[in-house]
């Protein structure tokens, strides 16, 4: 049996944008349609931090060194991969998928799938780790189509 059959949902997500899609065909001839959109703004790391990393004095007279300064940017990307996993949530509970392809970057999709409830990840019945969010739709269809075959 196909894992791309009618009614099954591919999240296509990185870290800064999701797709959630249905398919309203079956697996041989997908046709994936937008149920919801999600972004978020995340600006480079460069824009949201300090002009110069901290200091810290090591003890000795006039010595300091260096703190390594936080990276913003992947952090609101690991906030967002849980926000997809709360929105996977409810509407697993909601009943408004019974089955679901996770296609992400491979950064994204394990931060995703450490945050998932066990009610997703038994809906879960593939996973495609390739970063697809500013690929058309039908290139979308065909390399989910492809990659899960077999």
């Amino acid at each position: 049996m196909t894992k791309l059959r009618k009614g099954t949902w591919v999240l296509v997500a990185d870290g800064e944008k999701a797709l959630f899609l249905a398919n309203k065909t079956d697996g041989e001839d997908p046709f994936l349609q937008v149920v919801r959109k999600k972004q978020q703004d995340n600006p480079a790391a460069i824009a949201q931090s300090e002009s110069r990393p901290g200091r810290v004095s090591d003890g000795g007279h006039g010595q300091k060194s260096a703190l390594e300064e936080t990276d913003w940017h992947e952090l609101a990307k690991d906030r967002f991969a849980a926000d997809l996993a709360e929105l996977l949530y409810g509407y697993a509970h909601h009943g408004d998928f019974d089955r679901i392809v996770l296609v992400a970057a491979p950064h994204v999709l394990g931060e995703l799938r450490d945050q998932l409830h066990q009610e997703v990840l038994d809906k879960v019945v593939a996973e495609i780790p390739k970063t697809l969010t500013n690929h058309p739709l039908n290139e979308i269809e065909q390399i989910v189509k492809s990659d899960i075959a077999a």
